[in-house]
């Protein structure tokens, strides 16, 4: 699931370091002063920098991996094959679809291609038998995808 040439496998370090600093921005939508205070203390920050996370902040990372996976022709990130940066996408687009589903079913309509890669691993055989078994761990309000109404207007 990683590229064999040295090229594409720091290529996909890359990108993975890209996923971790999104996924950074998305646990702090929730925890935007610091993870010592929990969500119910610090509401009204958690609530402004959702506001920017959306505006500005899934544009971008979003929008870059839109960009990648097209000038990869379409398919996936990296080459021909599916690596562990697309099964990041994956889990980066199931997490957000949990966390921020109003918000997300409108910005969907803007990454395309990274949606349609969502759904062609979702139904890889051995994906879809994972996601449909007890072994996966659902989302919860203890992830790093936590949902709260007041921050998916």
């Amino acid at each position: 699931m990683s590229p064999r040439d040295e090229e594409g496998r720091l290529w996909a370090h890359q990108l993975q370091l890209t996923i971790t600093d999104l996924v950074v921005e998305i646990h702090d939508t929730h925890h935007p002063i610091t993870s010592w205070l929990y969500y119910e203390e610090q509401k009204p920050a958690a609530k402004r920098r959702t506001h920017d996370f959306w505006r500005y902040r899934v544009p971008k990372f979003l929008g870059y991996f839109e960009r990648v996976l097209q000038k990869n022709g379409g398919q996936y990130l990296i080459g021909r094959r599916l690596t562990y940066v697309d099964l990041s996408i994956f889990q980066i687009i199931e997490g957000l679809r949990y966390g921020f589903p109003k918000r997300m079913k409108r910005f969907e309509k803007k990454i395309p291609g990274l949606v349609a890669l969502h759904d062609r691993v979702a139904q890889r055989p051995r994906i879809k038998a994972y996601l449909a078994s007890e072994r996966r761990i659902p989302f919860s309000q203890w992830g790093i995808y936590r949902y709260f109404n007041e921050l998916d207007a």
